[in-house]
């Protein structure tokens, strides 16, 4: 089954900012519930569909995915656009509304997941050809050694929250336009947590985690491009009491080179070749990124003209042949001129049928391939 377009399903443009998605899709995940909608399974297929669309839009790398290859197809291996883990569908509407009427609340977990860190590394065009180790150093929330993450002084365990009994919810009915209903909201004693400590630890106040700077050597693959985004699972900010750490996220951005231009795994880059090289036919050697190529230029190059060395460019991101290496000949016109280089470049003229240059226009050579009108 082909995938809808997830920016038609909630009736948002794709400039969308995230809180329009997100008004979006309260709107229609409160239209079409199942539990609004008892009994219709056309409703409730909408309510996941709906749900889908907005666990894609409201994902940044999911998001970036689907813009840029109109797919999210998740390749399990490949650290670039990797999508965060998460709960499905029940996970997003919980967001917003906790739970609704004829559903159980989830018991929450005794612990608390790390939060994410994102970190920007530099390349340059070399480092993109070759792939690359790249030490970051971030700030870090890591596990208190003194209570080993619980929170508790000498180590105890949290306790469950006697409001809620863990479950992190509690439930509340309210008369709504379709009638009374029965919600989950986070309980004020907890926080939503599903637990107390009622004994703080001195070295972290009871929160579990203490700061610390962290060195991470992250492999970055060759080929990357600009703006991709690398996942490494584990390496963010450590849980609470148990819970699970959170992803470092390392955003790519390749450094200008003043030599070359690129598009994908093609590069540009410039050669001045002399009137005489151009006009007879040179081979010179040029520099690219990692190696020097030997390129031909043939008699009677134009200005402007491209030429091409195959396999001389970047290489794609997960293997296979480097793109190519255009290389546009600039011809360079002298400024100054001796007395010998005048006389043979009057002759030329003369034996080429042309009038004889007078000089006239500014710099040396404007008048040389006919008059001005």
């Amino acid at each position: 089954m082909s995938q809808r377009d997830p920016y038609e399903v909630l009736g948002v443009p794709r400039d969308a900012s995230a809180d329009e998605i997100k008004t979006a899709y309260r709107r229609l995940a409160r239209k079409f519930h199942p539990d609004v909608n008892p009994g219709d399974n056309e409703a409730e297929e909408k309510f996941k569909e709906i749900g889908s669309a907005y666990g894609i839009l409201s994902d940044t790398e999911k998001r970036a995915r689907f813009d840029r290859f109109g797919s999210t197809d998740d390749q399990p291996q490949d650290p670039f656009f990797g999508g965060q883990g998460g709960g499905g569908l029940h996970d997003i509407f919980e967001m917003f509304f906790g739970g609704m009427a004829g559903g159980q609340a989830r018991r929450q977990r005794m612990g608390r997941d790390g939060g994410d860190i994102e970190v920007q590394v530099e390349l340059t065009l070399q480092e993109v050809i070759e792939g690359v180790q790249k030490e970051v150093t971030v700030d870090r929330m890591t596990e208190c050694s003194a209570c080993g993450g619980n929170g508790g002084e000498n180590g105890a365990p949290p306790t469950a929250c006697p409001t809620c009994k863990g479950a992190g919810v509690v439930s509340r009915v309210q008369d709504t336009i379709i009638g009374r209903m029965q919600t989950s909201v986070e309980c004020p004693t907890c926080r939503g947590r599903g637990w107390t400590i009622t004994d703080p630890c001195k070295k972290c106040n009871g929160q579990g985690v203490t700061q610390e700077v962290a060195r991470v050597l992250v492999t970055i693959p060759a080929g990357v491009e600009n703006g991709n985004a690398m996942q490494i699972p584990g390496q963010g900010h450590d849980g609470m009491a148990g819970g699970s750490p959170g992803n470092l996220y390392v955003h790519i951005r390749i450094k200008q080179d003043k030599s070359f231009q690129r598009d994908g795994q093609t590069l540009f880059t410039v050669l001045e070749a002399t009137f005489a090289q151009a006009a007879m036919g040179h081979t010179v050697e040029i520099a690219g990124v990692a190696e020097t190529h030997e390129i031909g230029i043939p008699a009677g190059t134009q200005p402007g003209t491209r030429l091409q060395i195959k396999g001389g460019g970047l290489p794609p991101l997960h293997g296979g042949r480097r793109g190519d290496l255009i290389v546009q000949v600039n011809v360079k016109v002298p400024t100054k001129l001796s007395d010998a280089q005048v006389k043979l470049l009057k002759e030329f003229a003369e034996v080429s049928g042309e009038d004889e240059p007078r000089g006239e226009s500014k710099g040396l050579l404007g008048g040389l391939f006919g008059k001005k009108k």
